[in-house]
């Protein structure tokens, strides 16, 4: 009787990661070639200077915007409006979505509204906000602080429903309060679904507050890429638009270590 061979065990393939240096020189080198082509493409005609500008260029703007210009103005103005609204929507909203917690018709009555907001384009609000709050800072906060409250409140009330019931039940026979039972064990269930969202909710709280400034503003950094796109000064837009790339990505790496601060806040 022929035996059957026995099949090859199989290794599994071995990941090889590059170091961090590397991984930086990469990325370093990808934005240096890019800006290359863009300069050359813009200088022997093969894109339009006019529409795409050309890196040397918007760097010279940069400098002027930044020397001359309301570069730290604008900046300071987005840079508040979109936190002023991150926080104020996000407290305000988790405490929302809390809130459902202690009565089932109370939750069953505000559920419809709050979905009816979050299907409703708040965007499309923003020239009535700003007839009601102003040409201001009220106004984009206000823009912001929409775009972030309906997420925190349906992402805490999701939290608020997967609170383990058992668990509910064993503090209610320790003898505990229903506060008791709320600050002990919803909230801190609660907390893991609030910072899932931070990270989302910084994005939607900067795009209010750009959304607001296009409507109407007297500074920010969208007021001064509306402002550009008016009056063909399409270096300035670019420069705009990375210094807003730029706060962006500082506000999403501070979320980032905020989210990471917490989480290990909650494990010890």
């Amino acid at each position: 009787m022929i035996e059957p061979r026995a099949r090859p065990v199989r290794r599994l393939p071995v990941r090889r990661d590059w170091p961090s240096s590397l991984i930086a020189l990469v990325q370093v080198g990808l934005l240096v070639g890019l800006v290359l082509a863009w300069e050359l493409g813009a200088r022997f005609g093969v894109i339009d200077p006019f529409f795409w500008s050309m890196p040397s260029a918007i760097f010279q703007t940069g400098v002027i915007f930044f020397t001359q210009g309301d570069a730290f103005t604008d900046i300071a103005f987005t840079f508040r409006s979109t936190l002023l609204g991150f926080f104020i929507g996000t407290t305000m909203g988790s405490l929302l979505g809390m809130s459902f917690w202690w009565s089932r018709n109370y939750a069953r009555i505000m559920q419809p509204y709050i979905i009816c907001l979050e299907s409703l384009p708040k965007l499309a609000l923003a020239p009535l906000i700003i007839l009601v709050f102003g040409m201001g800072l009220s106004s984009k906060v206000a823009i912001a602080t929409a775009l972030t409250l309906v997420v925190s409140t349906l992402t805490s009330y999701a939290g608020v429903q997967a609170v383990d019931k058992d668990q509910e039940r064993l503090f209610y026979s320790l003898g505990a309060s229903r506060w008791q039972v709320f600050t002990k064990l919803v909230m801190p269930a609660c907390i893991p679904w609030i910072i899932s969202i931070l990270r989302v909710n910084i994005g939607l709280a900067l795009t209010g507050a750009i959304v607001g400034e296009f409507v109407s503003s007297q500074h920010g950094l969208g007021r001064t890429i509306l402002y550009a796109g008016q009056t063909y000064e399409i270096p300035l837009v670019w420069v705009a638009v990375f210094v807003l790339s730029a706060l962006s990505m500082v506000m999403y790496v501070s979320v980032a270590y905020l989210e990471k601060f917490l989480r290990k806040g909650i494990v010890h």
